[in-house]
């Protein structure tokens, strides 16, 4: 590097690092850093916030010397000894290296040709992680000390809560101490606000929509929620703790027990009781003595600061005398240093004057306490205040500010203007009454994104919800509420067949709070259960996005509860929310009976509406069911009504998605020929992408999954490389794959048992940590999860880990089984007999197997038969009982007969090996390469594979 482009200056929080002089100051006080210590943090700083691995390092430390890694970890120390409280400037990425986490701002040596005085000039400004903590847009007045101490207690605690009163600046004070621990958490600090729930339940997937995953709802929901926060670095605010306080409590610990690399703020108005939790009672802002007047500088009191501060913001010419002085500071008195009270008085001071709102302040707190303040509730402050903001408002405000109550969460301008407009206020009044009511703090605005949304604070929310409810108006109100979110998420269906699931969940993302409070409006005994359905079915394109599952699943029933029996428009609304229901219940209980009902009524309603969309929809779900929970028989019956009613269909992709259908039935029976001509007339005809409808209803992108499938059938049939190509193909769309569902599943059912038949170890290992990503990012069902512990016990005991192997398998195993949930069951049970014969638990592994091939012959999944009878071949055989070598020679036989019946070559490759071993070792070596040689020679690719490898081998052993 030329010298003159060295920086000046390298700045980093209270720290500077100056390159010339090889020196770093904390504060301006020079650390004391020896040279090799030094030279690592400039590696540091140099990548950028990259992880740099430790060879590196040394080789950039030591330069042409030979060094233990104990004298790099000796620098790191000393490194994070001199930073002290900021020692996560440095941190530790296990197995991989070092980083530094702080952002950076490097001052120029060269003076700028448009500076004075050559004085050094910013650079550059790395970007920061990311984060959902807004900026501050005012300074943070009198809490210095706090502030102070809540950082110190974050850094030495995983849990912090700040506890208070409603009003004493939680939030306010949480998101300071976000933003100033940002640079410390590369995967972000993110805040979940709370506030919106009424339901206790809701607060993982409000946790989960905050952090950008997503989970299923239900039991466990907390547990998938930390499985997809994973290993990352991250601090969480959970904001407004205290009406869903245990389910908070619940949540943090499941976090925090979930990844040690995870921190936990929260904002409660009364302690968490969760484990490890530090509580930080928030005092209020100081405020001057009453006993002394006069006789020291208010100013110093962050409450008469605040207050003279947010009055200028109003009034820039107001002016602090001594008579006003003291003014205010009995103001802050009255308001017991509540920081929002006091801004709520603030924002007043130029219309009224000081005295007058001093006076009027007064009043309110006689009404409400009798003129007795000393026996006033603390919590009861801010009340008095909004009492007296109320009263100052003129009646249209007022008027609008009740309405805008019946928010839960953020809504945009069109939002407020459908429910505040009415007869008596026109929209121009609405719009003008919400800027007058953001100037005086009643409504905050956020601005950043495309579209300007706001948002009551939660104890102005509570305070003018009651205020509308003896208005009389909340029914009005809430039926205009739950109007609007019935027409706009009625609009939307259609926009979301024509997006990605993630633009859907940005865009949507933010009212589902509101719909939510509709829903629970519509339904309620004051409510109109009508609306409430429409409500439902309009919203079903985005509850599968919005970790919702089970709650949505609980609003269909008491949608169903509420809709009349008759025909007409009750028995459309009826078929859909039946489809609906019966979809859910697959994806919560799997192979629930219940699901089965569902879906039979909504088809039955949907031939006599003469629906075919709906039919379509209902016969996939029934395919489904039937094909997941082992009845194949039956998934090939409803796969070919499907198929007929397609061929009518206005889309002739509907159709194709029949063929998958029928295909995916056709290979679990065994029957590969069918198979593939099914599949590949698919992917001739199916648009590329295709149509997002189709993921809509039928879960899954099609043409993925027609892929992933194809690959199956082309392993079998005896075409590893073509399978190989594919499975690598469909695993590199898995990691871009805007469908998390669709990624997990080729890569469960495609990619990586691909992998691990050809014998490529290295690319399962990979596939199964594309899974484990996807599947963690988005906490999805159950199901992924316990594939994932099959897939990765089989890949241990290919390893030959098998004791570990046999464990994950035994665990995914087992919970599948109570799931119904059966594609490929009989593999795992096969891997696990292999497993356990391995393990010298022949008996056990005959038990495995056993079962394995019964749930075949009564399933109808014989996919795999062949080779399930050639390992029980293998088990007998190694059993070594009298006889064993005619059982088992038998097995091998009828494998390899059922093998060809099938055109399966790979199974039948793996069963004349199997076979020619044994003849080999009865002396009947001419008989084994005439039965292996033909199989062999019939393969045409592939022969780098594990089995044609393995059975080259043999051949040449037995010539």
């Amino acid at each position: 590097m030329d010298p003159a482009d060295t920086p000046a200056a390298i700045e980093f929080g209270r720290f500077s690092v100056l390159p010339r002089r090889r020196e770093v100051l904390a504060e301006g006080q020079p650390l004391k850093l020896r040279g090799r210590a030094f030279d690592v943090l400039m590696a540091l700083i140099g990548a950028s916030g990259a992880v740099v691995d430790k060879n590196t390092l040394m080789n950039r430390v030591w330069p042409d010397r030979i060094v233990e890694e104990n004298s790099l970890q000796a620098q790191i120390s000393a490194l994070r000894k001199a930073f002290a409280a900021d020692r996560a400037l440095i941190r530790t990425v296990a197995g991989r290296g070092y980083q530094f986490t702080g952002v950076i701002r490097t001052v120029s040596a060269r003076p700028d040709p448009h500076a004075t005085g050559g004085t050094p000039q910013p650079t550059s400004t790395p970007s920061r992680p990311p984060t959902n903590v807004p900026q501050a847009v005012s300074e943070l007045i009198g809490r210095d000390v706090e502030l102070d101490e809540i950082l110190d207690l974050s850094i030495s605690h995983r849990l912090v809560t700040l506890v208070g009163p409603g009003g004493i600046g939680k939030t306010r004070l949480s998101s300071e101490v976000a933003r100033h621990l940002l640079p410390r958490f590369v995967d972000g600090v993110w805040v979940a606000e709370l506030a919106p729930l009424s339901d206790p339940g809701l607060v993982p997937a409000t946790v989960a929509t905050a952090l950008g995953v997503e989970v299923s709802g239900g039991a466990g929901s907390m547990e998938r929620l930390a499985n997809a926060v994973g290993r990352k670095q991250l601090m969480l605010v959970l904001d407004n703790c205290e009406h869903v306080v245990d389910a908070a409590a619940q949540t943090a610990e499941a976090l925090l027990r979930g990844n040690p690399a995870t921190r936990v703020i929260a904002t409660s108005r009364e302690p968490l009781r969760a484990e490890g939790e530090r509580v930080f009672p928030v005092p209020p802002l100081a405020v001057p003595n009453e006993s002394n007047p006069g006789s020291e500088d208010p100013l110093r009191y962050g409450s008469v600061r605040l207050f003279v501060e947010r009055a200028r913001a109003v009034e820039p010419r107001f002016s602090l005398d001594e008579p006003v002085a003291e003014a205010i500071s009995a103001i802050c008195r009255r308001l017991d240093g509540i920081p929002l009270a006091i801004e709520l008085a603030a924002a007043r001071a130029s219309a009224l004057g000081i005295q007058e709102l001093a006076t009027r302040l007064d009043a309110s707190f006689d009404l409400l306490a009798g003129g007795r303040r000393t026996a006033l509730p603390r919590h009861r402050t801010v009340r008095a205040t909004l009492d007296w903001s109320y009263g100052l408002l003129p009646e249209i405000e007022r008027v609008i500010l009740r309405r805008l109550s019946v928010f839960a969460g953020s809504f945009t301008l069109e939002a407020a203007n459908m429910v505040a407009v009415s007869t008596e206020i026109t929209l121009s009044g609405v719009v003008d009454c919400i800027g007058n009511l953001i100037a005086k703090s009643l409504v905050g605005a956020d601005l950043g994104g495309a579209e300007a949304r706001y948002r009551l604070l939660e104890t102005t929310r509570n305070y003018a919800l009651e205020k509308l409810t003896k208005s009389g108006e909340r029914g009005d109100v809430a039926r205009r509420h739950a109007e609007y979110y019935r027409d706009l998420f009625q609009r939307t269906t259609g926009e979301s067949e024509r997006i990605s699931a993630a633009e859907r969940l940005a865009v949507y993302g933010r009212d589902i709070d509101n719909l939510w409070a509709a829903l629970d409006w519509a339904f309620s005994p004051a409510g109109d259960p009508s609306l409430g359905v429409a409500l439902t079915i309009s919203s079903v394109p985005h509850w599968f996005r919005f970790s919702r599952i089970e709650e949505y699943r609980e609003r269909i029933e008491r949608a169903l509860a509420n809709l009349g029996s008759g025909s007409g428009q009750d028995a459309h609304l009826r078929m859909q929310l039946l489809l609906i229901h019966g979809e859910l219940l697959r994806f919560v209980k799997g192979g629930a009976r219940e699901a089965v009902d569902a879906l039979a009524n909504a088809l039955k309603l949907a031939e006599g509406l003469d629906e075919t969309n709906y039919r379509l929809q209902a016969l996939h779900g029934l395919w489904a069911y039937f094909l997941n929970s082992g009845g194949v028989w039956d998934a090939i019956g409803w796969a070919e009504q499907f198929s007929d009613l397609a061929a009518n269909a206005s889309d002739p992709a509907d159709q194709l998605v029949g063929d998958l259908m029928i295909g995916m039935a056709q290979h679990y029976l065994g029957d590969q020929t069918n198979a593939r001509r099914h599949i590949e007339r698919m992917l001739e005809g199916y648009p590329d992408p295709g149509p997002a409808s189709h993921t809509i209803r039928f879960h899954y992108e099609q043409l993925s999954l027609a892929r992933a499938l194809l690959a199956r059938v082309l392993w079998i049939q005896g075409f590893p490389d073509q399978a190989m190509h594919i499975a690598r193909s469909i695993a590199e769309s898995a990691q871009s794959q805007n469908h998390a569902l669709t990624a997990c599943r080729i890569l469960a059912m495609g990619a990586f048992p691909i992998a691990l038949r050809v014998g490529d170890l290295a690319a399962a290992e990979h596939f199964l940590a594309i899974l484990f990503d996807r599947s963690a990012r988005h906490a999805l069902d159950r199901y992924v999860l316990h594939f994932g512990h099959c897939l990765e016990g089989m890949l241990l005991i290919k390893r030959g880990n098998v004791i570990s192997g046999l464990e994950h398998l035994r665990t995914g195993t087992d919970e599948l089984r109570d799931t119904g949930f059966t594609p490929d069951y009989t593999t795992f049970l096969g891997a696990m007999a292999e497993g356990l014969a391995g393990a010298g638990r022949v008996v056990e592994g005959l038990a495995s197997i056993e079962e394995a091939i019964a749930r075949s012959l009564r399933r109808g999944q014989f996919w795999c038969s062949a080779d399930l009878l050639r390992i029980k071949g293998a088990l007998i055989l190694g059993e070594g009982a009298r006889g064993a070598a005619t059982v088992a020679e038998d097995h091998f036989l009828r494998g390899l007969d059922l093998a060809r019946r099938q055109g399966a070559r790979s199974w039948e490759l793996r069963c004349a090996t199997s076979l020619a071993r044994l003849w080999r070792d009865q002396a009947r070596s001419k008989e084994a390469r005439e039965l292996l040689a033909p199989v062999y020679d019939r393969f045409t690719e592939g022969f780098a594979t594990a089995d044609l490898r393995a059975a080259k081998a043999l051949l040449e052993e037995l010539l």
